[in-house]
């Protein structure tokens, strides 16, 4: 089934297209919402939600832009609200004493495994951790962070810096790397 029939089926709430959409693009999504959780019961609720909200707004898309990202946004947005509604972003975080530490020029070796990464990143409390995924894997500006999160700009950077040192440690520990590195762009590869 075509990406375009399966919309036009869901359109009609056409319940065989509703599978094909949710089996196409669960999984992927499902990776997205493990990001942000912290556990797998979390994760699945986000999941759970996000395609509620897929499925009722689907008469949204225009066909401007990638279906998945339009998927993915609803999932990413489903994900924060999950955490806001019940408290998880403030639970192990102090966002507003956070301070902003020096950023380093090193990169980190692509060799890395992505399972592995994500797994360590899954170790950072919830609010470093969101901010993190936010900001190096979904490409959200410190503005557009604090928006969503209701958070400062300024605490959103400083968040951000402390989650990759914190990243850092953990990377270290597990000797997935040798010694601390600072540049986190390589986590973009983590969401194809």
């Amino acid at each position: 089934m075509t990406e375009q029939a399966i919309i036009a089926g869901c359109l009609h709430n056409d319940a065989s297209s509703q599978r094909e959409l949710y089996s196409r693009y669960s999984p992927k999504m499902l990776s997205v919402c493990y990001r942000f959780a912290q556990n797998r019961e979390d994760a699945e609720d986000m999941l759970q939600e996000g395609f509620i909200k897929i499925f009722t707004q689907i008469h949204t898309f225009q066909n401007k832009g990638a279906f998945e990202g339009w998927i993915r946004r609803i999932i990413v947005h489903t994900c924060i609200n999950f955490l806001k509604k019940y408290k998880k972003f403030n639970e192990n975080v102090d966002l507003i004493y956070a301070q902003n530490q020096p950023a380093k020029e090193e990169t980190i070796p692509s060799i890395m495994q992505g399972k592995q990464v994500i797994e360590c990143i899954r170790h950072l409390p919830v609010g470093y951790k969101t901010v993190l995924n936010l900001y190096a894997i979904e490409g959200f500006s410190h503005k557009e962070i604090g928006a969503l999160l209701d958070i400062e700009e300024s605490t959103s950077r400083s968040q951000y810096t402390r989650a990759k040192a914190m990243l850092e440690t953990i990377l270290t520990k597990k000797r997935i790397i040798d010694r601390p590195k600072e540049d986190f762009k390589w986590l973009a590869v983590l969401n194809k």
